[in-house]
């Protein structure tokens, strides 16, 4: 992960940092302090792989990320960063979720939670749909957006969220150059985004999904 995306992570007010590790959090949901919110947005550059699919090759051997799908949330030289969107942790409650917050709060509803990379597992992120957007969600690409604002667990247990989403805790990140060497060592494949394999519940099939979309066009 590059520098700057460090220090933005690091700065920030009214977002989502779990203080625990990601079993700790669904066995009791203990240590959620506030964090940081996502960097401005900035259109996709050309050659660069925001708002695509980042999928395992077949010869992936790095456990943390066999068979993974990764939505590509910000590309660009200084290095990149997304979401894995195929493994699922647990469902938990959202009231413990933001009871773990410090916010006692009665409201209804459950939410997955999955493992969005190794990188900072202390950091909460919700991948959803555009049609929310609030202060400081970083729209990716017309379509999927990202949100690190407390607030947002709040409209989803008030029917009041976006139309689809997905949390995660970690990230996938990489360095200057990092991603692009991977990408000629065929460690993986590209295709284009799509709503369903971002964020339906069938974990099982994303992969083999993600796969037969790499003839699309981009």
């Amino acid at each position: 992960m590059n520098l700057e995306w460090k220090r933005r992570l690091a700065h920030g007010r009214r977002t989502l940092c779990l203080a625990a590790a990601a079993a700790a959090l669904l066995a009791g949901l203990s240590g959620l302090t506030m964090g940081a919110k996502p960097p401005p947005g900035a259109p996709p550059q050309s050659g660069y792989l925001a708002g695509q699919l980042l999928v395992a090759a077949p010869a992936m051997r790095d456990p943390r990320f066999v068979r993974t799908v990764i939505f590509m949330v910000s590309h660009d030289a200084g290095g990149a960063m997304g979401l894995v969107v195929n493994r699922s942790l647990g469902i938990v409650p959202l009231m413990s979720l933001l009871k773990g917050l410090g916010k006692e709060e009665e409201v209804p509803g459950e939410i997955r939670v999955h493992y969005g990379g190794p990188v900072e597992p202390k950091f909460g992120f919700v991948l959803h749909t555009a049609d929310y957007v609030r202060d400081g969600t970083l729209v990716v690409n017309g379509r999927v957006a990202l949100t690190r604002n407390l607030d947002i667990l709040r409209a989803i247990a008030a029917g009041k969220g976006p139309r689809a989403s997905l949390f995660t805790f970690g990230y996938a990140g990489w360095g200057p150059g990092q991603l692009e060497n991977e990408l000629k060592a065929k460690a993986w494949v590209t295709a284009p985004a799509d709503e369903k394999i971002i964020f339906d519940d069938k974990l099982e099939t994303k992969w083999k999904r993600a796969m037969a979309r790499r003839g699309i066009d981009l």
